[in-house]
């Protein structure tokens, strides 16, 4: 065991574990030094710490190996989104998460995990037939199954994300450029089907409120211009420790989950902001060396599909907190509140070190 320890890549760690860090002295900020908010977090920290441990330590072959537990655990995961659509609660206009007293699990972001493990398994397997069009059609039945299950709820946000995984890893085994083309073509129809059927009208507000939100600036509008607001009244230092005026407040909403990095910024200004998006970009610099050494299709494909998971959901969610995106509801990876996506993006960066501390 501590062999395998001083294996792992402490780089990356630290980079990990200073997110993490970053995300609770916001919380901390946010809710107070008896805030539920930061003590609960801190909980989910501790908890993720275990599943990271867990699975660095757990030879990743496993999943490499075992096809039939991947698909069990899928089938698992698919039957939770359909319970959640049947019995589960509506918070927020949308049906996401299941909750048990003060304890809401959300079975999407362990989806997101288990898709990116199941589709490096099957292309893996395939990387000399991957140029037939049926490949291509099988995996995205894989992604296609949950992805409509999670419109149905409905969250854009996580959708997207998992066609972006699916996109990614897809291209990166070999596809052809017909078959790039259909899959394109298939994305668009999908994404008119979601705007005419799936979204409700608040979301289709949302969307298209980003272009001028000044043209409702108490309604659709009134998210993206208080987050604007926090960002630039930070400056170059920011406010300080506690001194955040929109975030306390209470003008800039859901400042906990969804505008996290507007929060952020606001106290530690542009410097503070720098010297996370630096830790990000260690972060995935280290992933994607990780995959480099890796000795498998396995292993580089699964460390392709979870660095496109954490890169676009940075995108996307900063993205949508300086008004170049609209608000779909993304968390910023280990910083946003929320014990569901903190867990399992600690469990992914786990398996992330197995494949480091076995090559």
């Amino acid at each position: 065991m501590l062999f395998r320890l001083k294996q792992m890549d402490w780089v990356l760690n630290g980079a990990l574990f200073f997110i993490c860090a970053i995300g609770l002295i916001s919380l901390l900020s946010l809710s107070g030094f008896e805030g539920s908010f930061f003590l609960r977090q801190l909980a989910w920290v501790l908890v993720g710490s275990v599943a990271f441990l867990f699975f660095s330590l757990l030879d990743y072959r496993i999943f490499r190996a075992s096809g039939v537990f991947l698909l069990s655990c899928y089938l698992i995961g698919i039957a939770a989104l359909f319970l959640l659509l049947a019995f589960g609660p509506t918070t927020r206009g949308i049906r996401g998460w299941f909750a048990a007293g003060s304890i809401a699990i959300q079975p999407v972001e362990f989806m997101k995990l288990l898709l990116i493990l199941l589709i490096a398994k099957y292309f893996s397997k395939r990387h000399s037939e991957i140029a037939q069009m049926r490949h291509l059609v099988i995996s995205g039945i894989y992604f296609a199954i949950p992805v409509l299950l999670v419109l149905l709820q409905p969250d854009l946000g996580s959708a997207f994300i998992l066609l972006a995984i699916w996109v990614a890893v897809t291209l990166f085994s070999g596809i052809r450029l017909k078959h790039f083309l259909i899959l394109m073509s298939l994305l668009v129809i999908i994404s008119a089907i979601a705007w005419l059927f799936l979204l409700a009208p608040y979301q289709k507000a949302r969307i298209t409120a980003f272009l001028d939100p000044y043209q409702d600036p108490r309604g659709t509008g009134y998210n993206v211009i208080q987050s604007l607001i926090a960002v630039g009244s930070g400056q170059m230092w920011g406010k300080g420790f506690g001194y955040g005026s929109q975030t306390h407040l209470h003008f800039l909403p859901e400042a906990e989950t969804d505008f996290i990095f507007a929060a952020f910024a606001e106290e530690w200004g542009f410097v503070g902001a720098l010297v996370l998006l630096l830790l990000y970009g260690v972060l995935l610099w280290r992933l994607l060396r990780v995959g480099f050494f890796a000795k498998n299709n396995f292993a580089r494909l699964y460390i392709l599909g979870f660095s496109t998971l954490i890169s676009t959901q940075i995108f996307i969610h900063i993205g949508m907190n300086v008004g170049i995106f609209p608000v779909t509801g993304i968390t910023l990876p280990f910083m946003s509140y929320g014990g569901s996506s903190l867990v399992s993006l600690m469990a992914g960066a786990g398996i992330a070190q197995s494949i480091r501390i076995h090559s």
